[in-house]
């Protein structure tokens, strides 16, 4: 049975096929490698996180395989790695959704929370998943932070968040303020630490760094003031 759509007050739902050419393909892809997760994948951190960063899919043989969010392609090794090198990670590699890695202050999510055919989720299945991702964003209280990897998950952010994208711009390493005025939220942009950008160097781990050094700063300005 396809559901129709999911609602902005959506939980984690393992069972989903809201989007039939998701569902269908994870079937496929299910058969072909029985021992893969093959699901909707959950988010993946501290429940009451300060920060929640923004993917924009899981991988066919990273998250969609494990299980957990940025685990098992190498988009996680440079995404784990600076997330313990700021403290939000006990261990700089996550090896599989039952090791012993945990994160404080910080959540992983995507924007589209199943495997898409060449990594490629339609604007269609964005907008139909992003009741998850407004759900996985209510939790953070007022002045945390949220961090987009690429466009797809900073336009996701903001149609959750219910912002203007015109007001908004995507920009590595740009600043957003969003949100409610009672719960306002920064939105940081970067691109993705995929492969692809590592490897043609238009994202460095020093440029990965400073992203997160403006976050480190805004977290310590918020403290400072409670």
């Amino acid at each position: 049975m396809i559901r129709p759509i999911v609602s902005p007050d959506a939980v984690y739902d393992a069972d989903c096929r809201a989007c039939q050419r998701l569902a269908t393909f994870l079937d496929k892809v299910k058969v072909a490698n029985p021992t893969y997760f093959c699901k909707p994948v959950p988010p993946f951190g501290d429940d009451k996180a300060w920060l929640v960063i923004v993917g924009l899919a899981p991988g066919m043989h990273g998250a969609n395989a494990s299980g957990r969010p940025f685990t098992g392609d190498y988009a996680g090794v440079l995404l784990y790695q600076t997330l313990f090198d700021f403290g939000w990670a006990t261990k700089p590699q996550s090896l599989s959704a039952t090791d012993d890695l945990k994160l404080t202050g910080a959540r992983l999510t995507n924007a589209v929370k199943c495997l898409p055919p060449d990594n490629k989720p339609t604007p269609a299945e964005a907008k139909k998943c992003n009741g998850f991702l407004a759900n996985d964003l209510r939790a953070i209280p007022k002045g945390g932070a949220i961090l987009a990897l690429g466009r797809i998950a900073h336009d996701a952010v903001l149609r959750a968040l219910e912002a203007r994208a015109a007001a908004h711009p995507f920009a590595h390493g740009a600043a957003h303020r969003v949100g409610p005025p009672e719960r306002a939220l920064t939105l940081y942009d970067s691109y993705h630490c995929s492969r692809y950008n590592t490897n043609t160097r238009r994202l460095t781990p020093q440029m990965f760094h400073d992203v997160f050094e403006k976050i480190r700063v805004h977290h310590d300005g918020i403290r400072a003031q409670s």
